[in-house]
């Protein structure tokens, strides 16, 4: 549940809808089993597809809400403003990071989606038009949705495709990375303009604790 006066983000709202989805989809699936001893041939696949998205969208929601946890018995005994800069030092790391994993994630989505790779090992420094074109890819099991069609147009030069194709369940992958980079963003600009001191789990639950003691 958010906490009073919290607005809720992209990827909380997502995350529920995905808890909700994986939910009725188990429990359809179970229900199919034991009473009809019948199944979803694409319900383990779907549940896989959705909770790799849980993940990618859960480490984004992380930073967002400071939730991630770290060590810092070290910067905890510094001042202020060593620990500021600490922080900023932190922070550019995850930045490079975030961005190392953008690149590399959407290098691998890119092709299955008919676009192209970057060139460059560390830093894009343009596209790559040889890259191989992979957007006839499919998964295993899960149908292919009639609203989906317009792909086969799209990416796939309007061959058909007979299960859905990779590029829906692998674009989480930019998605999720490209938020985890806007979301270190946020983190260090918020360091920068003095309204937080890190990128980890804050101790506001210590703080009320310790106020709880003294009034007790």
């Amino acid at each position: 549940m958010s906490a009073p006066g919290h607005r809720r983000g992209f990827e909380e709202t997502a995350i529920a809808v995905i808890l909700g989805l994986m939910t009725i989809v188990t429990f359809v699936n179970v229900v199919l089993r034991y009473g009809f001893n019948e199944s979803l041939i694409w319900g383990l696949e779907v549940t896989l597809i959705l909770f790799a998205w849980l993940v990618l969208l859960g480490v984004s929601y992380g930073v967002r809400v400071t939730m991630h946890l770290g060590v810092d018995a070290i910067t905890g005994l510094l001042s202020t403003r060593p620990r500021r800069v600490l922080a900023l030092i932190s922070a550019a790391i995850c930045l490079a990071y975030a961005f190392l994993l953008f690149k590399g994630a959407w290098d691998y989505w890119a092709p299955y989606a008919g676009l192209w790779q970057t060139e460059g090992r560390w830093f894009p420094v343009g596209f790559d038009t040889g890259t191989r074109d992979r957007a006839f890819f499919v998964t295993d099991q899960v149908p292919m949705p009639g609203f989906l069609k317009f792909l086969e147009d799209w990416i796939n030069f309007g061959e058909e495709y007979d299960k859905l194709p990779r590029v829906i369940p692998y674009a989480m992958l930019p998605i999720g990375t490209g938020l985890l980079l806007f979301r270190f963003i946020q983190a260090t600009v918020r360091i920068v303009r003095g309204k937080s001191e890190s990128l980890i789990v804050s101790h506001e639950m210590e703080d009320d604790v310790a106020a709880a003691r003294v009034e007790d």
